[in-house]
């Protein structure tokens, strides 16, 4: 069983940036398709971003196209989200999730992933 940890949520002023990252217990995410999804109070969860197994390939929702960025981290054999100019709506808990399929970053934007995270709070203040 892969265990999925999120980590670098917090409190941040809206325009502010925050870097979320995932690991894995015990071994690198350097071959599994990533992303993050989010869930704010009330409302359904969304994917954020995808990279697919290879790297090449990434999803964003249309929300946070031009302010986040997902990409692999190969020195820590982990999983980072940058998150710049941040905006109140942003604000959720915010769920990583792998997969080993090699499916690619838009048909995992729809949720079929084999492991998730339990979550990190993002919350954006004005």
């Amino acid at each position: 069983q892969v265990q999925l940890a999120e980590s670098g949520g917090g409190l941040v002023q809206a325009g502010d940036a925050l870097k979320l990252s995932c690991a894995a217990s015990g071994l690198s995410l350097r071959n599994f398709a990533v992303a993050w999804f989010r869930q704010a109070p009330g409302k359904e969860r969304e994917c954020v971003a995808v990279i697919n197994d290879l790297g090449g390939s990434t999803y964003y929702a249309d929300s946070v196209k031009g302010r986040f960025t997902i990409h692999k981290n190969e020195a820590n054999h982990s999983n980072d989200l940058q998150m710049n100019n941040l905006k109140l709506e942003d604000t959720g808990v915010y769920y990583c999730a792998a997969d080993l399929r090699g499916f690619s970053a838009k048909y995992f934007s729809h949720g079929d992933m084999q492991y998730w995270g339990q979550g990190t709070l993002v919350t954006v203040s004005q």
